[in-house]
C-alpha cells in the first residue's frame, strides 16, 4: 500500500505564506481554476466574499497549497503542503514542526537568507556532532535547518 501525505498548516496568509514555503522548499504554488471558481460562484455554492485576487487572479480566500514542481500535474500529489485560514494568530508552540534539509549548503548561509525574506531565528541546538537551527516562517510556525 502506498500512502500519500498533506500536511495542513493553519494560518492567517494562508497565499503569502504559500508563496514564502514554495520560495523556501523549491517548490511550486498549486494553481487554482479561476473558471471553476466562477461557476462555483454562478451557480450559487459560493459567494465573492470567500475569493480573493492573488498576483492578479481569482483564488478561494481560504486555502493555498504547494507541492513539488514535479508532482504539479498529479492528481494524487505524494506530498502537498495546505495552508488553511483559521481567525485566531499563533500563540503556543507548535506540537509538530518540519526539517528542512539543505542538501549541503551552509546552514548559517541559509539562516541569514531565510531571516532576509521574513523568518525569525529562535535558537541553536545540537545532538552530537549534528547541530540545527530552530526558526519561524513569518507567522511563527517552527521548523529546523541543517
Amino acid at each position: 500500500m502506498t500512502l500519500n501525505i498533506q500536511i495542513a498548516v493553519d494560518c492567517r496568509n494562508p497565499h503569502e505564506l504559500a508563496d514564502w514555503w514554495a520560495a523556501t522548499l523549491e517548490w511550486a504554488v498549486e494553481p487554482q481554476d479561476e473558471n471553476f471558481i466562477r461557476s462555483m460562484i454562478e451557480q450559487g455554492f459560493a459567494t465573492e466574499a470567500e475569493t480573493k485576487l492573488h498576483h492578479g487572479s481569482l483564488v478561494w480566500a481560504a486555502g493555498a497549497a504547494i507541492r513539488p514542481p514535479e508532482e504539479l500535474d498529479a492528481k494524487s500529489p505524494a506530498r502537498r503542503i495546505l495552508f488553511q485560514t483559521v481567525p485566531e494568530e499563533k500563540t503556543v508552540k507548535n506540537r509538530i514542526h518540519w526539517d528542512v534539509r539543505l542538501a549541503g549548503v551552509d546552514k548559517d548561509a541559509a539562516r541569514t537568507a531565510l531571516e532576509a525574506r521574513g523568518a525569525t531565528f529562535l535558537w541553536t541546538a545540537s545532538q552530537g556532532p549534528h547541530s540545527w537551527h530552530t526558526m519561524a516562517d513569518p507567522e511563527g510556525n517552527e521548523f529546523c535547518i541543517s
